[in-house]
């Protein structure tokens, strides 16, 4: 005999049960009901790229996180490590065929080999949604509007969006005169809520002058509202362009639409280099220290890289993994939303297989998920087995029920029951017990 191979999963991994998965489930298809009711639609690209498409993309700290090896034609391929790359190179692909502005959304797997931690994994999910085709305040603005919508839809609590500006950090560098040196500056500031003021001041020390890592940390602090922080960055970049006059009008038509949640924060610059002037975080109030469970921003030239039309765009993406295991932290994972089926079929007698096809399937009919029992077993085996499974309601229908039109209903949660129902009142009762009515 063999050896048994051990079932072990690589580090980074998981293997999701069902709960966990429903769960996950769940949230993508509240993300995916309320991005499309603001005009997005789904696309798809393909897990493998090849690796000249992807690197060279997001820096060279990306770049080492990158899954990449030659498939069995020696093609140099790479696993994508963000939605954002690969949608640029379908844009691209496909510009001739695709009405512009185009307003999109993307439910995919990306893999990164980075160290894992709280809420970080090599394997997750996002979701993505960006507008393409047009570099517009209002499609910035869209974007704020339909994070907040996705996060009111899911219950997550009050959040918070934090803002800033790459285009103006850039010109606060020139004026600073380390340009050159911008994209790493950008890389380590957006270190600070993992390593703090003091390890990210060390190491901009480690290739600028003191006193400039100083000015650079002072920049990234807020002032007292979004109009103070934004006259306080506009100063130390030179003074008023196009870059602070869009902040500004962004900043009151959010003031204009009551929308509260959102703040202007200096130090939020987004590791990825392709990011040219807004960008985007996103915190659960009531779970900062997760860090952020949506980010983007506004990404103008990376189309360019594969075509020469002009495609600026601009998104955000939202983590899964992360948002789940977030909401399950604060106790706000739907839990109802998290179980399986809602209704067990108990089967007292293979010869009525036929009769319990057809309530399953009537009672579907109602928009309830219903399981049938395979096997004939004792009731209270065939009980456990709900119970250990979730199900909170069962049906129990023998000969005599059929012979009847009847069926009887059973709440596992209360051990109550209600019996010789027809069909259409069981759902009917069903469907008020599993809404919380008696």
């Amino acid at each position: 005999m063999p050896d048994i191979i051990q079932p072990r999963v690589l580090k980074g991994f998981r293997d999701f049960l069902p709960r966990d998965e429903i769960a996950r489930q769940n949230i993508e298809s509240i993300l995916a009901r309320t991005i499309r009711s603001f005009g997005f639609v789904p696309i798809d690209t393909p897990v493998l790229e090849y690796a000249e498409i992807l690197l060279g993309k997001g820096g060279g700290e990306t770049d080492k996180q990158v899954y990449r090896f030659k498939d069995h034609g020696d093609r140099d391929v790479a696993m994508r490590y963000d939605l954002t790359v690969s949608f640029a190179r379908y844009m691209a692909a496909h510009e001739n065929e695709i009405p512009l502005p185009f307003r999109r959304f993307h439910l995919g797997k990306v893999w990164r080999g980075e160290n894992t931690q709280r809420g970080r994994y090599r394997e997750f999910k996002q979701c993505d949604f960006d507008i393409v085709g047009v570099d517009a305040l209002n499609a910035d603005i869209e974007i704020i509007l339909l994070i907040k919508s996705c996060f009111e839809h899911l219950g997550a609590g009050e959040i918070t969006i934090e803002i800033s500006q790459r285009r103006i950090f850039n010109r606060f560098l020139e004026r600073l005169e380390c340009g050159g040196q911008a994209p790493e500056v950008l890389r380590t500031v957006d270190k600070l809520g993992k390593i703090g003021e003091e390890g990210v001041r060390e190491c901009l020390e480690e290739f600028l002058p003191a006193q400039k890592a100083c000015e650079i940390i002072d920049y990234t602090k807020m002032e007292g509202n979004y109009g103070e922080t934004l006259r306080k960055i506009e100063e130390a970049a030179g003074g008023p362009d196009a870059s602070t006059e869009r902040m500004a009008e962004i900043g009151k038509q959010l003031d204009d639409l009551g929308i509260v949640c959102v703040r202007l924060n200096p130090s939020i610059t987004r590791g990825l280099d392709y990011y040219t002037d807004i960008v985007y975080e996103t915190l659960l109030d009531d779970l900062p220290g997760i860090g952020s469970v949506c980010s983007g921003g506004r990404y103008n030239n990376l189309a360019s890289l594969y075509t020469k039309t002009e495609l600026p765009g601009v998104g955000a993406s939202i983590g899964i993994d992360r948002l789940a295991a977030a909401l399950e932290e604060i106790g706000k994972l739907d839990s109802a939303a998290a179980a399986g089926p809602q209704i067990a079929i108990l089967m007292l007698d293979d010869g009525l297989n036929v009769h319990y096809q057809r309530i399953a399937g009537r009672l579907r009919e109602y928009g309830l998920d219903v399981e049938i029992m395979l096997e004939k077993k004792r009731l209270s085996a065939q009980f456990k087995t709900a119970e250990r499974k979730g199900i909170p309601l069962a049906i129990i229908c023998g000969e005599d029920e059929k012979a009847r039109g009847t069926v009887n209903l059973r709440d596992l949660r209360t051990r109550l029951s209600y019996e010789n129902l027809t069909l259409e009142a069981s759902a009917e009762k069903a469907l008020k017990l599993l809404g919380g009515g008696e």
